[in-house]
């Protein structure tokens, strides 16, 4: 299991949010819904092949309200992806637009595939 930092509390997560996973050639692409948050709201962690998200959601509710109905997303969220390769987190870009992060993670230099020539024995 990959280390983190101490700071970061790591709990069940309370919310769920949806996340797609891309893999191109050299990297890879998560995409992340998380509406009504600010980038500054969105923690990320890289760890080897682990990418983790941590967050809150806060949903501020009207005191003495009587709500009929309570959808909106409220409450810490920490997830975590395990991708197939192990990443270069020094060239990681994250960038966040009307409440959908996008991340693009290269892989590191080692999973990326090597092409070695075959040479003839000399004679």
């Amino acid at each position: 299991m990959a280390r983190f930092p101490e700071n970061w509390d790591i709990e069940e997560s309370q919310v769920y949010f949806p996340v797609d996973v891309k893999d191109i050639t050299d990297a890879f692409t998560i995409t992340a819904m998380l509406p009504g948050l600010k980038p500054k709201d969105v923690e990320i962690q890289i760890v080897n092949e682990n990418v983790s998200l941590k967050g809150e959601f806060k949903n501020e509710l009207e005191e003495g309200a009587t709500y009929i109905l309570q959808e909106r997303l409220s409450g810490k969220f920490f997830r975590t992806v395990t991708l197939s390769d192990m990443l270069d987190a020094s060239k990681a870009e994250a960038h966040m637009e009307n409440g959908i992060l996008t991340l693009q993670i290269p892989k590191a230099e080692e999973a990326k595939p090597k092409t070695i020539k075959v040479n003839s024995p000399k004679k």
